[in-house]
């Protein structure tokens, strides 16, 4: 018998829930750069609404790629044993859980201000989008980064209702940080998408160009992040944080090889988790402790 408490795990396991460090920091650092402002004020139920809005985002987003790739899933045998190809959660239910979660977080902008409710609806395009991509473009990479990146910019206008440059650089950060890690990860699967015709940089370029452009587009991350620092006037606790998150981006590429996969999932998963959650920890002491 499944328990409650049991098919609760089985839904967080579907969506990756531990994931959610990746794109929450961020999202932290849109909200406090608005508060930190004089004529915003700090609202503990703003920000839990902007929180809802990530997670129901996510859930909705997650679900959705469960469900695009599931064929997909039940013939790779890296990720055969995902909840929907191995039968925990059937794609009925599975496909409930996507419209709820939609739902909820269009009603939820709806308690922000209006334009995150117009906004919605293009934010959903997007990340549920991005699972279809990867039929049709190997920068599938990007748009992945393109929907986590909408979280600096949407929690900044969640407070103040208009668009700012500082936020959006924090938004090309993400972008580019993202599709960077998501190049390394899709390393691990490049011989399964050539089979299966999908489409990502490693099966199209091969392993040592791909990771060549992962370089790259991490590049443009350290100077974003540095943009930032000086657009922000970022003093000793910014640029504390700064060395960190470039340390650990560093770090994920000395750690994989085109011949070497085996850490994959510590550069993927916790380097990048830890990565986020000090660079956000760093950039908003540097906006309070002035």
């Amino acid at each position: 018998m499944i328990t409650p408490i049991r098919s609760l795990k089985n839904y967080f396991s579907l969506v990756k829930f531990s994931h959610t460090v990746f794109a929450m920091p961020f999202a932290l650092i849109g909200f406090s750069l608005a508060v930190s402002k004089a004529e915003f004020g700090f609202s503990l139920k703003l920000l839990l609404l902007i929180i809802l809005c990530m997670i129901f985002a996510r859930n909705a987003a997650m679900g959705f790629n469960r469900l695009a790739d599931r064929r997909f899933d039940a013939l790779n045998p890296r990720t055969s044993n995902r909840e929907i190809p191995a039968g925990v959660i059937d794609s009925k239910n599975a496909t409930v859980f996507v419209v709820i979660n939609a739902v909820l977080f269009i009603i939820t902008t709806a308690f922000i201000n209006r334009l995150t409710l117009y906004l919605s609806p293009v934010a959903l395009i997007i990340i549920l989008g991005y699972s279809l991509t990867k039929r049709v473009t190997a920068l599938c990479h990007f748009i992945l980064g393109l929907g986590l990146s909408l979280a600096p910019i949407g929690a900044y206008i969640s407070v103040t209702g208009t668009f700012s440059i500082l936020p959006l650089i924090y938004s090309f950060i993400v972008l580019t940080w993202v599709s960077g890690f998501d190049i390394i990860y899709a390393l691990q699967d490049d011989e399964f998408d050539k089979s299966n015709q999908l489409h990502s940089l490693p099966s199209a370029r091969g392993r040592k160009k791909a990771l060549v452009i992962s370089i790259i587009v991490h590049s443009i991350t350290i100077l974003l992040v540095i943009l930032a620092g000086l657009a922000g006037k970022g003093i000793i606790y910014y640029w504390s944080g700064a060395v960190i998150f470039t340390g650990l981006l560093i770090y994920q590429h000395l750690i994989v090889k085109h011949d070497d996969l085996s850490k994959v999932t510590l550069a993927f998963a916790t380097t990048n988790g830890i990565g986020s959650i000090l660079f956000a920890a760093f950039v908003i002491m540097d906006l309070f402790l002035r």
